[in-house]
């Protein structure tokens, strides 16, 4: 721990009403997302969560990955009253420094508003954006 904050991995330690809480109501990319989407999620990702010296979750990051080539970082947040601690980064370097050993290719993930602290990371505009597609539902 430093800073008065602990980076944990186990999902069973994690508030997911928490994170719903947070994601559905605060985060842009999450509104109105259920409950159940956000455990579903959890349970298929890799979850990083910090923490107070009390115990208090107080931010959230989970990763998809193949274990092999991909992953893909998101549901990035930090409480509003825990922002400007460097908790972002020390997540993204948690979640990088988890996929290291796996050898993938890239890691990719969206923000809207985030790019500093992802470029400090490492973490560039996608080099050939127009090979990359999505399809809605």
């Amino acid at each position: 721990m430093t800073d008065g904050y602990e980076i944990r991995t186990d999902l069973a330690e994690m508030d997911l009403d928490l994170v719903h809480e947070w994601l559905s109501t605060d985060a842009y990319w999450a509104l109105g997302r259920s409950r159940e989407k956000i455990a579903t999620a959890a349970e298929h990702s890799l979850n990083f969560a910090a923490f107070t010296t009390d115990g208090r979750q107080v931010a959230y990051a989970r990763v998809l990955t193949d274990h092999a080539n991909f992953a893909w970082l998101c549901d990035v947040y930090v409480d509003r009253g825990h922002r400007g601690q460097g908790l972002a980064r020390r997540l993204v370097d948690a979640v990088l420094a988890a996929v290291q050993p796996m050898g993938l290719s890239r890691v990719v993930l969206a923000t809207r508003d985030a790019h500093a602290v992802y470029a400090r990371a490492g973490f560039t505009p996608l080099a050939e954006p127009g090979t990359f597609m999505e399809r809605r539902t």
